[in-house]
């Protein structure tokens, strides 16, 4: 395998037989994620990403309130998506927004210029069963590679964590079930930030895959601690979501990025801005784009099957294609290594 074709390299889900690109379309953006994204620019994007052979795309329902899915699945639907792998999540209804006789904010929840729905937790196996056929239809497909729960956690949940779980693993989890067996899904899983609520789920549960977002990255390696080898103990793969951490792993903290600089959806702390710093400056000495050392970096985990950035444009996908294939020497890496800017646990690519 050439380092021209690491893009579009493909790995094998567990052993569900479902094999994915290394480099996945992350279809948040597309849901207008904080700013208003043309339909016609969103199509473009789904159909560059398919002419330059991405094969897994990820969405969900909470993005955009289904405005997500509707553009993924009407580009789709046009054809060159036969071999594609498509996943969404369940654990939100989509319904009406209650009047409030008030002016309507732009950007709710994060997403701009939004349909008038509201996204309500619902873990319950009649609320997952209700999201899935929800999102058939939005999507304009008869059924799904794969399907995660979406945001169970005490980040997300807080308080509530205890009972959301309990919900779905006494609900929502059959409804998964149910539906894999059922031919409907190919694998299921959970969609989250939080490792620690996997392993809750690898204590409790049977699943094929979890979406990690931003935890395993260039900048945080906590996880290949316990859980990833948990998981390769279990045999459960890992889509890796959020390689950038919020942004500040694309753009960095240098003089052409004075700021705002965000990381984990929050301003960045100034040990994390120290560190993006640290990390730059092995870069320049390499003539490596930060970009695509925080693309290349997780992919070498061997647990890791996919590693899905966020995109919104045509501009945005040829540039993490290009990011993703990007000849990165191996003395690079190992420079981090001696400069302890990555764990020692953690894989280096080769």
């Amino acid at each position: 395998m050439t380092l021209a074709a690491l893009s579009q390299q493909r790995r094998s889900l567990g052993c569900s037989g479902i094999r994915v690109s290394l480099l996945g379309f992350g279809a948040a953006p597309i849901g207008n994620l904080y700013r208003p994204v043309p339909a016609e620019e969103a199509h473009r994007a789904v159909r560059s990403a398919l002419d330059l052979g991405f094969k897994y795309f990820d969405t969900a329902p909470y993005y955009g309130f289904g405005l997500s899915e509707s553009r993924l699945g009407f580009e789709l639907a046009r054809g060159g998506a036969e071999d594609v792998v498509l996943s969404t999540k369940v654990g939100r209804l989509l319904r009406p927004l209650a009047p409030s006789g008030e002016a309507p904010k732009s950007v709710r929840h994060g997403f701009a210029d939004t349909p008038d729905l509201e996204p309500l937790f619902d873990y319950s196996y009649d609320g997952v069963m209700r999201s899935f056929e929800e999102s058939l239809g939005r999507l304009q497909c008869p059924q799904l590679g794969l399907l995660y729960a979406h945001d169970l956690g005490a980040v997300v949940h807080r308080s509530e964590h205890r009972r959301q779980w309990k919900i779905f693993s006494e609900g929502g989890y059959r409804a998964l079930c149910e539906l894999k067996r059922a031919g409907l899904v190919g694998a299921i899983g959970l969609g989250t930030n939080e490792w620690q609520v996997c392993e809750q789920a690898l204590d409790e549960l049977e699943l094929d895959v979890f979406l990690l977002a931003g935890r395993y990255t260039l900048l945080e390696q906590g996880a290949c601690h316990s859980f990833l080898p948990r998981c390769a103990r279990a045999g459960v793969s890992v889509v890796l979501g959020g390689p950038f951490n919020s942004g500040i792993l694309a753009t960095g903290v240098g003089e052409r990025h004075s700021g705002p600089h965000y990381y984990n959806y929050e301003p960045a702390s100034a040990t994390i801005v120290e560190r993006v710093a640290a990390l730059e400056a092995v870069c320049e000495a390499f003539v490596v784009p930060l970009a695509a050392a925080a693309l290349q970096f997780p992919a070498a985990h061997p647990q890791i099957a996919s590693v899905v950035a966020g995109l919104a444009s045509e501009a945005q996908v040829q540039q993490a294609k290009t990011w993703m294939d990007w000849p990165i020497p191996e003395a690079f890496w190992q420079c981090l290594r001696e400069r302890n800017l990555v764990d020692e646990l953690a894989p280096l690519p080769s």
